[in-house]
């Protein structure tokens, strides 16, 4: 029946949303967990020690791969809300968030000497890198998380197709909608049932 065949495709829409939600809270786990090890290896130059060499951290060279794992959080909770509209919307800034990600990690792999300079200066007082730079697997590691966002975005426009608006309770409705009417009258289950919704009975 129509209601029965509704109601199915509003769980559906739910576990289609709960799924959209758990891969974007992996995928924002995954690129805050590639970034914290170290990238790099690097011997500076100091007055005091010599030379010393110096173990650089994903976040050190690349702070904005840990921003766009916050930013991929931020779109996990907003699949819970959005319409068929802001599902775009999220599916944006998800693809956004993943090719930050492939940039920053792509720039420290171009020239792993220059993103390492400043973080050398800051230790040692002196920026002079002394030898060549050692890169880790993770800035690669980086990259492909990255990617894997912005596939994620492709996938999320595809399977958000089916999705029904937000929940009620999270719009204002229009006035009159709704079983009763403004002018119509207003039972003690009815009441319930419009406070279930977001409406105001009165």
């Amino acid at each position: 029946s129509p209601p029965s065949a509704s109601s199915s495709a509003a769980r559906s829409g739910r576990r289609g949303r709960g799924g959209a939600a758990g891969t974007l809270v992996l995928l924002a786990g995954v690129t805050a967990l590639v970034v914290v090890p170290t990238w790099l290896t690097a011997s500076g130059s100091t007055a005091l020690r010599g030379t010393v060499t110096l173990a650089v951290a994903g976040t050190q060279v690349a702070p904005a791969v840990l921003g766009a794992s916050v930013v991929l959080l931020a779109s996990a909770a907003a699949v819970a809300l959005v319409g068929r509209v802001g599902r775009w919307l999220v599916a944006v800034v998800t693809a956004l968030s993943g090719v930050l990600v492939v940039g920053s990690a792509a720039a420290v792999l171009a020239d792993p000497r220059a993103a390492v300079v400043p973080v050398v200066t800051q230790q040692t007082g002196v920026g002079k890198v002394v030898g060549d730079v050692g890169v880790t697997a993770w800035p690669w590691l980086t990259v492909v998380a990255g990617v894997l966002v912005v596939v994620a975005a492709g996938w999320l426009v595809r399977v958000s197709r089916g999705w029904q608006g937000p929940s009620r309770r999270h719009e204002t409705p229009a006035a009159g909608s709704g079983p009763a009417g403004p002018a119509g009258p207003v039972d003690e289950r009815g009441a319930w049932d419009a406070l279930s919704r977001g409406d105001d009975p009165t």
